[in-house]
């Protein structure tokens, strides 16, 4: 969730206070990290869900404020787009309230929120990109009222100094320009968080980075921009190119982009938040009234402000993230790399996936980014967005293998084993995983159901490609609520 920041310019002199501000936040982080000051007794994970809004026609709905005021729940805020909304559901231990209890609060805090969005003549969805959002959708009118972001929009702008180019080749090819960040409001995502202790970071967020490919072709939700069938999960190549602050000219240079996968393997977090002082410039230099060392020489925990608007304006694909609960400091992953739904059956089992392969991953005697390059890594993120579950994807001793292949034989039975030593008995992990499988046995995500959902309902119909989007996204819609795993959904 984003942090609310209020209309303003800034000046040379903001600047450079926030970077004095920013090293300051940066030292006393580390003196942390010497003194063992961080909560790690009671490792959590947490779960944030960004949702789009539709009307009866599955068209987007541009009523974020008028349905968060119906929600009437702190847990929910708007997101970038007015047709965006976001859950974050609180943190809880691994195996906690039993198999079914993570399920049940999820799920009842959707059907409440839709039921009170419907209330509005709005629905909520679960999508990685809305089929049926054109370009007429995405213009400065589309932003939120919030003025966080339009002040991120105009810096971006600041910054670039001209248009966004937006290019994607798949089947199609989409070629166009954008005058504010609202095409990043397409991307709808679910963000896993894991806590775990600053020892334990650099493992986990190099296991993290190690799977990102593989989890984004099992999950992959994502085929249509524009009315265009691109990637199977367009979402990567669009956040990618949505918030870029880089002009041509720049990229070339060897700039790096603000979304990131990273260069290198982690021996610390703080070599992550360390590497977003000495590359990036600040967005949004707005200074706290703390001083961090201050803070911590009486024996408080400071917030670290400008640390973390900083770290919040990176967008890499697993970030670190520093916070303070319970007047306790904790650092965490935040896996940002899958996108949204299509059920919370699916998400849920996205995220037994996820936790228990990096857990075995973690235990291994030789860690797999010790027999693995950081750009193969990498190149298997894109290779599994464009060509989704389909995808051939680089792995230690398996060599270039199909994706269903890969989990099957090595990492499905990693991450049951790693669930096992999270405390996860079969009962509660077959039920999970075996979405996954069968995921893998019928070659069928949110990806493959959309774009075989459009082909019948083109086919059948003879209806123009948007009609069928319409269609298809009402289709998804209904079967989202059922909460039947996406693997049986029907075509027909």
């Amino acid at each position: 969730m984003g942090r609310d920041v209020p209309a303003l310019v800034f000046t040379r002199e903001d600047r450079r206070r926030y970077r004095i501000k920013m090293q300051e936040c940066l030292d006393a982080f580390a003196q942390m990290l010497r003194e063992a000051r961080f909560e790690s007794e009671r490792p959590q994970v947490g779960l944030e869900i960004e949702l789009n809004l539709i009307d009866d026609e599955a068209e987007p709905a541009m009523r974020n404020s008028d349905v968060l005021q119906a929600i009437a729940d702190p847990a929910w805020s708007t997101e970038l787009g007015r047709f965006n909304l976001e859950i974050n559901v609180p943190p809880r231990r691994l195996t906690e309230g039993g198999p079914n209890a993570w399920e049940s609060e999820i799920r009842a805090a959707l059907n409440h929120a839709d039921e009170r969005a419907r209330a509005v003549d709005t629905r909520l969805i679960m999508i990685g990109i809305l089929p049926t959002l054109r370009q007429e959708h995405i213009g400065e009118a589309a932003l939120s009222e919030n003025p966080r972001y339009r002040l991120l929009n105009d810096q971006v702008f600041a910054a670039r100094g001209e248009d966004l180019r937006i290019e994607v080749d798949g089947v199609d090819r989409l070629r166009t320009y954008a005058d504010t960040i609202t095409p990043e409001a397409a991307c709808t995502s679910t963000q896993f968080h894991l806590q775990v202790s600053p020892e334990e970071f650099p493992a986990y967020w190099n296991a993290a980075q190690a799977i990102a490919g593989v989890q984004v072709a099992l999950a992959a939700n994502s085929p249509f921009l524009f009315g265009k069938e691109l990637w199977d999960e367009t979402r990567i190549p669009l956040f990618e190119q949505a918030t870029d602050t880089r002009p041509e000219e720049i990229k070339v240079q060897g700039v790096r982009p603000r979304v990131w996968f990273g260069e290198r393997w982690i021996n610390s977090v703080f070599d992550l938040f360390e590497e977003n002082l000495r590359y990036f410039p600040a967005l949004l230099p707005l200074c706290d009234e703390q001083d961090p060392v201050e803070t911590l020489d009486r024996g408080d925990i400071p917030e670290l402000g400008e640390l973390t608007l900083h770290n919040g304006t990176i967008y890499r694909w697993n970030r670190p993230v520093y916070a303070v609960a319970h007047d306790l400091p904790h650092v965490r992953v935040e896996n940002r790399v899958l996108p949204a739904g299509p059920t919370v059956a699916d998400t849920l089992a996205n995220g037994a996936f996820y936790y228990g392969l990096t857990r075995a991953l973690v235990d291994e005697e030789r860690p797999v980014w010790s027999r693995m390059s950081f750009s193969a890594a990498e190149e298997n993120l894109h290779t599994a967005a464009r060509h989704g579950i389909e995808a051939p994807l680089y792995w230690p001793g398996m060599g270039e293998v199909p994706v269903p292949e890969l989990v099957l034989r090595r990492l499905l039975p990693m991450a049951h084993r790693g669930l096992e030593l999270s405390g996860m008995d079969s009962a509660w992990r077959e039920p999970l995983l075996g979405i996954i499988e069968q995921r893998c046995v019928t070659g069928r995500n949110g990806a493959v159901w959309q774009k075989e959902m459009v082909r019948h309902l083109s086919a059948s119909s003879r209806s123009s490609r948007h009609e069928a989007l319409r269609r298809m996204t009402q289709l998804y819609s209904d079967y989202m609520h059922l909460n039947a795993p996406v693997h049986t959904w029907p075509v027909d």
